[in-house]
C-alpha cells in the first residue's frame, strides 16, 4: 500500500473495507472516488480475458473486491474479454500468448460464467451485476478510423516507460505489434464503459497499473469525463510462491478442472504465515476473528486453516462441498481411511492390459507432471501405496490389484484413488 493511503482516512464503506482487508495497493485519487462512492452507486469494472475454461485462484483476490463492492451498495461489470483474448495481454509475460480462434474464445467465456455467479448477484437492479463481452465493441471497429480518433491520443514514447513493456524490452524478448495494441484497447474498454454504462472505476492487479491510467487518460480526452483506478496487490505466499499455484498446476475454480476436495485442500495447506492475511482477502469474517485466528501457533494454526479452507470452498463451491472435503480430509490424514471424496482415476481395463507401471500411475492420476517427477518421487521415499512406502518406479500392477480402490500419496497432503472404469 502506498504512502497515501496509510495517512488517508476513508468516509466510504468500500473504500474502508478495501484498507482494513488488504485489499489496495494503489488508487489513481483517494479523495475523489471515495466522495463518489459516498455520493451514489458507482458501477465499476475488472476484465478478465478468457484464455482458459476456467478462472484461477489468482483471479479469486479480484472477484472477491467486487462481491465487496456489491455489498457496499455498488455496481460490478464483469467484462469477459472476448475481443482483447484475440489480441493477448503481454503484460510482465516473457513470451507472446497463443492465440486462440473466436469459438474457443465464446466456449472457454461460456464455462467461466459459472463461477461469477457463485460471488454475485446480477440482474437489473440499479446495484445488480452486469456481464458484458468488449467482442461488442471490439469486432466491428475500423482500423483508420480507430487510429485516428483513438490512436492519436496515445504517446509511443510513454507506452515504452510502462515497467508491463519495458521489463520484456530490457530482456531483449521480443513484443510483438499485435501485444503493443492491448493496451490501447484496454484503454478503449474503459471509454465505452463509461459512455454506454457510467461506469466509473476500473480495478485489477498491480501489473494493470499503466492500462488502467492509459483508461482514464483517454476518457477524459475524448469525453472530458473524471473517472478511477484502483490496484490490488499482486499476491506471493509467505514462502515466495506465486498466489494460485501448486506442484500440480493451477487452482482453478471450477469444480469440473479441480475438485472441490483439492480446492479445499490448498486452502487446508496455507502456510502458517498467510493465515491471517488469506482469511482477511478470501473469506467476509470479520477482521477481529482473523486477526485472532492467524495469531494462533503450534497445532492450533491447524484449527484456523481448516476455518479458512470451509470458508473459501463454501462461497466457490458452496456448504455441502466445504463439509465433506473436510470429512474426507479427516478421514484420509486423522483415521488413514480412503475418503470418498478423494480425486479418482478411473483405469480403463484396457489400459491396463498386461500391467502398468508405478510411475504410470502417478502421471495417470496427477500426483506426477512426468515419469521423471513420478521417479524421482519414489526413489526420494515420498510415495505411497495403500499407506505402505513404494520404492520401485518399474513395479507393475494388473487388473487382480483394482479389486479395491488403490489408494496413492505424493508427500504427506496429495492424495488420488484409483479403481478400474
Amino acid at each position: 500500500m502506498d504512502e497515501t493511503a496509510m495517512t488517508y482516512h476513508p468516509k466510504s464503506d468500500f473504500m474502508r473495507v478495501m484498507m482494513e482487508r488488504g485489499f489496495l495497493a494503489d488508487c489513481t485519487d483517494y479523495q475523489g472516488l471515495d466522495e463518489a462512492l459516498v455520493k451514489g452507486v458507482v458501477p465499476t469494472y475488472i476484465g478478465y480475458d478468457a484464455t482458459a475454461k476456467s478462472l484461477h485462484v489468482g483471479h479469486l483476490l479480484n472477484i472477491m473486491m467486487l462481491r465487496w463492492l456489491q455489498k457496499t451498495g455498488h455496481k460490478p461489470i464483469t467484462l469477459m474479454g472476448g475481443g482483447t483474448t484475440k489480441v493477448g495481454d503481454p503484460s510482465f509475460r516473457a513470451d507472446e500468448r497463443p492465440l486462440l480462434t473466436p469459438e474457443a474464445i465464446d466456449a472457454n467465456i461460456e464455462c467461466m460464467k459459472h463461477v461469477f455467479a457463485k460471488y454475485l448477484t446480477y440482474g437489473d437492479g440499479p446495484t445488480d451485476a452486469i456481464m458484458l463481452n468488449n467482442a461488442e465493441w471490439l469486432d466491428d471497429l475500423n482500423y483508420l478510423d480507430f487510429l485516428r480518433d483513438i490512436g492519436r491520443h496515445f504517446s509511443v514514447n510513454r507506452m515504452l516507460s510502462f515497467e508491463s513493456v519495458k521489463s520484456r524490452l530490457d530482456r531483449e524478448q521480443s513484443l510483438s505489434f499485435l501485444e503493443f495494441n492491448y493496451m490501447i484497447l484496454q484503454a478503449y474498454d474503459f471509454l465505452e464503459l463509461n459512455r454506454r454504462y457510467g461506469c466509473l472505476l476500473q480495478m485489477g492487479g498491480s501489473d494493470q497499473w499503466g492500462n488502467i491510467v492509459n483508461g482514464i487518460d483517454l476518457t477524459r480526452r475524448v469525453l472530458d469525463h473524471e473517472i478511477y483506478g484502483l490496484t490490488s496487490p499482486l499476491l506471493t505466499t509467505s514462502d515466495g510462491r506465486k498466489m494460485g499455484k501448486s506442484q500440480g498446476g493451477a487452482i482453478w475454480l471450477n469444480g469440473d478442472m479441480l475438485s472441490p476436495y483439492e480446492f479445499w485442500q490448498f486452502w487446508r495447506n496455507t502456510t502458517d504465515a498467510d493465515v491471517g492475511r488469506f482469511l482477511k482477502l478470501y473469506t467476509e469474517i470479520p477482521i477481529e476473528e482473523c486477526n485472532r485466528l492467524g495469531a494462533l501457533e503450534g497445532s492450533e494454526i491447524n484449527g484456523a486453516k481448516i476455518v479458512l479452507a470451509n470458508a473459501v470452498t463454501t462461497l466457490c463451491h458452496g456448504s455441502e462441498a466445504a463439509a465433506a472435503a473436510e470429512a474426507t480430509a479427516r478421514e484420509v490424514f486423522e483415521r488413514g481411511g480412503v475418503g470418498d471424496d478423494l480425486p479418482t482415476l478411473a483405469l480403463p481395463p484396457t489400459e491396463v492390459g498386461e500391467g502398468i507401471s508405478l510411475a504410470q500411475l502417478f502421471v495417470r492420476s496427477g500426483l506426477a507432471k512426468s515419469g521423471k517427477d513420478a521417479k524421482r518421487l519414489i526413489a526420494e521415499g515420498g510415495a505411497r501405496v495403500n499407506d505402505e512406502i513404494a520404492t520401485d518406479a518399474g513395479q507393475m500392477f494388473g487388473a487382480g490389484h483394482f479389486a479395491e480402490p488403490m489408494k496413492l500419496t505424493a508427500g504427506k497432503k496429495r492424495h488420488a484413488l484409483v479403481v478400474l472404469g
